[in-house]
């Protein structure tokens, strides 16, 4: 479902309550790293340069800072866009927040306490890896464990992965597993990434284990959190999700009280009330999925 069609359903309230979480407001669009990174950190996971044809919070849109922001065709003479591509180099270089292609080639940031779940989800384990990745993945993987940072010229010899088109899907594939990330975007003397590996910026988050389904409930949860109310097919698509396992989050959060099912495929904030008319963001401030290390810490000292 396209971003501009979900938008008819929502009721007005919801967009503005869109408009506040994902800062889609002229008085608090996005300036600085600082502020990309306390975004990310805030929405759990968000976009790069998806525009308000889509849906889910985009650090573009928030650089914008209006909910129909549109990127322009000649995106290189955009002040904003270009501004948002500068700014996605920076966090990419900080690295404290986790950036790269995600499922069906999504380009997303995430917020530390997210990966686990996404990693439950669609990353693979070393000890699968032979089993799931291509033999030019493997390769590639084998080059830059030996280096931990290797250019992309670099790590195309090293790796004997000459053909271009199949080195970028492999770096796709990689990606994906969450096993490779860009560590840093270099403009000379020629356009190139620095490649590195995802434990080595985040160890705990990606040793943390997390099953399938407290994955779902929890991705289901962050986004339910910053959008106030889900129509059919949003969050599958913001996620990539299949539409049965975005399914599965939703009603797991029916579950517990924390939304309301309104109709079929749409769910509610349960502190919205009855009609998402009455905004208790008071209620909703802090509310973040929790981190799963604490889960882990409350279990061994018998507090959860």
């Amino acid at each position: 479902m396209r971003g501009h069609q979900a938008g008819r359903l929502l009721p007005p309230e919801i967009e503005e309550y869109r408009d506040e979480r994902w800062r889609r407001e002229n008085t608090a669009c996005i300036e600085t790293v600082v502020q990309a990174e306390e975004f990310i950190e805030r929405v759990g996971f968000a976009a790069c340069l998806t525009d308000a044809r889509q849906p889910g919070p985009s650090l573009y849109v928030a650089v914008c800072g209006r909910r129909d922001a549109t990127m322009p065709r000649n995106v290189q003479k955009d002040p904003e866009s270009s501004h948002t591509w500068i700014l996605k180099d920076e966090v990419m270089r900080r690295g404290r927040v986790y950036y790269g292609k995600l499922a069906r080639g999504k380009a997303m940031f995430l917020a530390p306490r997210m990966i686990p779940y996404f990693s439950a989800l669609w990353g693979v384990p070393r000890r699968e890896e032979k089993r799931r990745l291509s033999e030019a993945a493997l390769r590639v993987l084998r080059a830059l464990r030996k280096e931990w940072e290797m250019g992309t010229a670099d790590l195309r010899l090293e790796s004997g992965v000459s053909d271009r088109k199949r080195f970028t899907q492999v770096l796709g594939e990689l990606q994906t597993a969450m096993i490779v990330v860009p560590n840093e975007m270099v403009y000379q003397p020629r356009f190139s990434y620095l490649w590195g590996l995802a434990e080595e910026r985040f160890p705990e988050e990606l040793a943390t284990k997390v099953d399938r389904r407290t994955a779902l409930r929890e991705i289901a949860r962050c986004f339910l959190a910053g959008a106030g109310m889900t129509v059919p097919g949003e969050l599958a698509r913001v996620t990539a999700l299949t539409r049965p396992e975005a399914g599965l989050g939703n009603r797991a959060l029916v579950e517990e009280g924390y939304a309301v099912k309104v109709a079929h495929g749409t769910y509610r904030l349960a502190a919205l009330g009855a009609t998402g008319s009455r905004m208790d963001r008071h209620l909703l401030k802090e509310e973040v999925p929790v981190d799963p290390r604490r889960l882990l810490v409350d279990l061994t000292t018998n507090r959860l």
